[in-house]
């Protein structure tokens, strides 16, 4: 027994159409206009894939001897410096996702100017936090610590507003008629309620600070970005497999632990 197809044909009205032709206009533009701009040498392109099976060989295989203890020191304290910021940035953004959450803070200037500043930060890619802050502290982990934390504010700030936002008014309320104070309503009204999400933004923040961590080095900002950029810049392609094994090795241990203690908190 054959089943038929039906088509059903959609109209559009001609501004619909008239639309539709002019994204597609602006998109086909936009790719051009990349491509012209970019300049892309066909002559590099061609040659890259002879280029990077030549760079995977002088990889290989992985010289393990020089992983202790430079890269070892170095991928510590990258730890470090993801775990510091990821928890500076946390205190920092806190109060200003109490202050974008419009239930919480009833002014709209407040309101705005906590927008205002979680949107600079998420503006401001790490690399260029930490550029700013070799600028201040000079090279070292210190302005990696600070580019972390500073970047993170945009992002848990955003989240934690709105999920203070989510929260049900209910217990806020009946908190306040009992006449209790502004920080008791928080602290029992409000942040049962959030602790969920609380947990879950800052393991997630704090794996990804740890990937962004291990690149801040390559600007100045400390940690195993440090050993990788002296490494390339020396031609050990060797001991820059075994850098980037030890990368990906922690970045696996975070994943997997991220995950377990989510399932155990959450």
């Amino acid at each position: 027994m054959s089943a038929t197809l039906h088509r059903e044909g959609i109209r559009h009205t001609p501004g619909q159409r008239l639309g539709r032709f002019l994204v597609t206009l602006l998109t086909v533009a936009a790719v051009v206009w990349a491509i012209r701009t970019v300049e892309i040498i066909p002559e590099f392109l061609s040659d890259a894939p002879e280029q990077m099976a030549d760079l995977l060989v002088r990889m290989w295989p992985p010289d393990l001897g020089h992983y202790y203890p430079s890269v070892h020191a170095a991928l510590m304290e990258t730890l470090h410096i993801a775990t510091l910021g990821t928890l500076l940035g946390i205190a920092l953004a806190m109060p200003f996702a109490l202050m974008a959450a419009r239930n919480i803070c009833r002014s709209v200037l407040l309101n705005t100017l906590a927008q205002l500043v979680l949107v600079s930060s998420r503006s401001v890619n790490s690399l260029v936090w930490a550029l700013i802050f070799v600028a201040v502290f000079g090279p070292g982990p210190a302005a990696g610590v600070f580019a972390i934390a500073f970047r993170s504010i945009g992002f848990v700030g955003k989240l934690m507003a709105e999920a203070l936002e989510e929260a049900h008014p209910g217990p806020v309320e009946a908190l306040t008629a009992t006449g209790a104070s502004w920080p008791l309503r928080m602290l029992k009204g409000v942040w049962p309620q959030v602790q969920p999400s609380f947990w879950g933004v800052a393991l997630f923040r704090w794996d990804i600070n740890l990937r962004e961590s291990a690149v801040l080095g390559l600007v100045g900002a400390g940690g195993i970005g440090v050993v990788l950029d002296d490494a390339i810049n020396f031609f050990q392609w060797e001991r820059v497999a075994t850098i980037l094994l030890a990368i990906l090795a922690v970045v696996l241990l975070a994943e997997i632990l991220v995950t377990r203690i989510r399932a155990r908190l959450l």
